[in-house]
């Protein structure tokens, strides 16, 4: 049995408008139906956004966190940032400035929280 999981990084179009995003969002369902999906959205090429766009990210993250995945997104123009910024979409993924880092994300293993023989965290025993 194999517990790897499938890494995926998507370059997304020059515009994730309203005539673009259905292709974009076809193009990455079949991966997103997958369990565990894990789902990297490479933002260098993209020039224009708006509220398809903006729908079409927050679509991803729900079909990936149905299945216990995730999407991160990576080198987002400033202009976009702002936009995310702006929409509050920001809030809902992790953000990196180069697609190599949020790949990497993925490869590390979260730290569990240190605990002492009465359950009670590290960090709640120093407060």
């Amino acid at each position: 049995m194999s517990t790897e999981r499938l890494l995926v990084v998507n370059h997304l179009p020059e515009k994730l408008t309203v005539g673009h995003t259905k292709v974009v969002l076809e193009k990455l369902l079949p991966f997103l139906k997958n369990d565990r999906p894990q789902l990297v959205l490479d933002f260098s090429g993209v020039s224009r956004l708006d509220s398809a766009g903006i729908e079409m990210l927050v679509q991803c993250m729900e079909h990936a966190m149905k299945r216990n995945g995730d999407v991160k997104l990576a080198a987002i123009p400033p202009a976009l940032a702002v936009i995310l910024e702006v929409t509050r979409v920001d809030r809902l993924f992790e953000i990196y400035e180069k697609t190599s880092d949020a790949v990497e994300s993925f490869q590390r293993f979260p730290m569990p929280a240190m605990q002492d023989r009465n359950g009670a965290s590290a960090a709640a025993n120093a407060a």
